[in-house]
């Protein structure tokens, strides 16, 4: 892509998230597009949103299941940013219209008490650097059509990570946990959506250790000359597949032992 496709792009997505109504997929309409394609993209975008005011409060970490990855034909996961007016707290309500096709994932959350970089960066240093864990729903969105109407193609990574990731929104819980309270390979939740149990999940699904995906993280940054900052929260990918949150939902994720969360959707 040259980079005037790059700034249309990124506008395009722009008006989107403003209006509510999605694009057209991007991987159609440039077919060679490169995953360096689409994080230039997703730069652009973000770039467009820190001129408006807002400003970045972590990150998120997308595609860790084998099962997502299997679904994608890809054998990586892939990353976004968390922007300030995406937080919302356990027990808060969506405003209606506020996303154009939420969905929801369970996640665990981590908190950076100090920056974490460099491609050399260690599980030890994953662990040294987090000041607490937290369970946490990640809200979902699309700018672009998850499938072209005419091709009934769906939406390929490109198109989601030229999206931030698809990511929309993150609520996070009231309890929090230092990081070796638990054996977050085994830290789950029981996600219900109206008082039914849609899905269910363990931490192992997240490279089979959510620490390793921070890690993931952390190694990819410095590809860049980034790196994850002192308070940046982390979403360290799901371990269950995305739950429609349609207006009037009522999401609720049982952590057990670890806490809950809940987000109703007005």
């Amino acid at each position: 892509m040259t980079p005037e496709d790059i700034s249309q792009a990124a506008a395009a997505l722009l008006e989107a998230d403003r209006t509510g109504q999605q694009i057209g997929l991007l991987s159609l309409r440039h077919p060679g597009m490169t995953l360096d394609d689409a994080y230039a993209v997703q730069a652009a975008l973000i770039a467009a949103k820190y001129a408006e005011g807002r400003h970045k409060i972590g990150w998120k970490i997308g595609l860790t299941s084998r099962a997502m990855q299997q679904a994608l034909n890809i054998t990586t996961p892939d990353s976004g940013i968390l922007l300030d007016d995406m937080l919302f707290r356990s027990g808060d309500h969506v405003a209606k219209g506020r996303f154009i096709q939420p969905r929801i994932e369970a996640e665990i959350a981590f908190v950076m008490a100090a920056p974490l970089s460099g491609a050399d960066c260690t599980r030890d240093d994953v662990i040294a650097a987090t000041d607490h864990v937290v369970p946490a729903l990640e809200i979902l969105d699309t700018r672009v059509l998850r499938a072209d109407p005419k091709t009934g193609q769906p939406r390929v990574i490109t198109d989601t990570i030229s999206d931030n990731a698809a990511n929309a929104g993150i609520v996070l819980s009231t309890e929090t946990h230092k990081i070796n309270a638990h054996d977050l390979r085994w830290v789950g939740a029981i996600v219900s959506r109206d008082g039914v149990v849609e899905e269910t999940g363990l931490g192992a699904g997240v490279l089979n250790d959510p620490v390793t995906s921070v890690l993931w993280l952390a190694r990819r940054l410095a590809e860049h000359g980034q790196s994850i900052d002192a308070g940046d929260i982390v979403l360290s990918g799901s371990f269950i597949r995305p739950l429609e949150a349609p207006s009037g939902a009522d999401i609720h994720a049982d952590f057990g032992p670890f806490g809950s969360v809940q987000i109703t959707f007005d």
